[in-house]
């Protein structure tokens, strides 16, 4: 069994972990309302997608 033979020191294992970083969310827009939203996803806001209506919105009545 491999067991380390000195303690890796904080600044080799940050050095390592320098390319752990978060990778911004990839937006797209809606083909049909042009709000931003994921890809491959039906749009919150009208419920478009891949160009038809897959979830119905109710209108509000302000």
């Amino acid at each position: 069994m491999a067991v380390p033979k000195r303690r890796t020191s904080k600044a080799k294992k940050r050095k390592r972990r320098t390319h752990w970083k978060l990778e911004a969310p990839t937006i797209s827009t809606c083909s049909h309302c042009h709000q931003p939203k994921p890809p491959h996803v039906v749009c919150p806001n009208c419920g478009y997608y891949g160009g038809r209506e897959v979830i119905k919105q109710e209108k509000e009545d302000s």
